[in-house]
């Protein structure tokens, strides 16, 4: 296996190619063609190739089809069969010339095709409008996943990371808790301060989670309109009431400054559940349960954490239930 990176600080910043090719002579000619500007990965056989590509997920995979023991048709199909590297593009590059080859290659679904000799202007330009396409992508991606007023993930973003969590959290026989946020009575408070004024208010929410949740795996994000919600991996009940609390303190004491100069106030119920690490359940059942806790803390006056498993009527003035 032979793996090729470009040198310098700037690396980092480069996107990366992934050439899979038997002849040492066409890497070191595309290396040279191709490393001032992008990151270069490099084997010489398909296997490696794929290994390759899992490890380094590259931005495009140049294949060979011609190589011995597994061509590039079988690297191919491998690749794009795993969850991993399946999104790759994939430029099939080749000596052959007939028509065929090059529609077999195009019909099994590659991005495009160069053929050898190689020509530096071609081989940049295809490659170029590869990397193109993918950065409009993820653009795409970017703006499909997060919400706009609060620069916050959205709920399909949240919906991704809470299965991989969920998921992990069951291998790992770890706890995982779930806090349902919702602001109180926000119609009224758009009601007397304006829609404008109600926007502020849900960004000056937004910016709590930056100020209290500090470890790298917990994520937070818009659920919709003024619902919240966060996700705490390897977090008990105990520690989930304790973060829930810290954030309904939080912006119980928030001021959101006002176009009249003045500074308005707004609270936060929240509902929490926690799947131990012996416990068993469906996802489904463990976000009706934090939803649950939630409707409860409303119900008991708002302002209010309560957890699904601890919740009752609340007769002091905790914020607890």
């Amino acid at each position: 296996m032979q793996v090729l990176a470009c040198p310098g600080s700037a690396a980092v910043n480069k996107n990366s190619v992934l050439v899979v090719d038997d002849e040492k002579s066409n890497i070191i000619t595309l290396t040279h063609m191709l490393s001032p500007r992008y990151v270069i990965y490099a084997a010489k056989n398909g296997q490696d190739g794929i290994k390759l590509a899992e490890k380094y997920l590259p931005d495009v995979i140049l294949l060979d089809i011609r190589m011995p023991e597994m061509d590039g048709y079988e690297v191919f199909s491998v690749l794009k069969n795993s969850e991993k590297t399946r999104s790759i593009p994939i430029i099939f590059i080749t000596a052959l010339s007939k028509d065929g080859d090059e529609e077999k290659g195009l019909a099994l679904g590659a991005a495009d095709y160069i053929t050898k000799p190689f020509s530096t202007t071609i081989v940049k330009l295809r490659l170029g409008n590869q990397i193109k396409m993918i950065e409009q992508l993820r653009t795409i991606e970017q703006l499909v996943m997060f919400d706009h007023l609060t620069d916050m993930p959205n709920r399909r973003s949240f919906d991704a990371r809470l299965s991989l969590e969920w998921n992990r959290a069951r291998r790992d026989m770890t706890p995982i808790s779930i806090l349902m946020m919702d602001v109180d009575k926000f119609k009224n408070y758009n009601d007397v301060h304006g829609h404008k004024q109600g926007d502020v208010a849900l960004r000056s929410f937004a910016k709590t989670f930056a100020a209290i949740l500090k470890r790298p795996g917990d994520f937070a994000a818009r659920w919709g309109g003024e619902e919240f919600v966060a996700l705490l991996p390897n977090t008990d009940s105990t520690g989930a009431l304790g973060v829930a609390e810290q954030i309904r303190k939080f912006v119980e004491d928030m001021e959101i400054p006002c176009h009249d100069g003045l500074a308005a106030k707004i609270t936060v119920s929240i509902g929490v559940n926690t799947r131990r690490r012996e416990e068993r359940g469906t996802l489904d059942e463990f976000i009706s349960r934090a939803d649950s806790a939630l409707y409860a803390a409303k119900d008991n006056g708002r302002n209010m954490v309560c957890h699904f498993n601890k919740w009752q009527p609340s007769k002091t003035k905790n914020r607890l239930c």
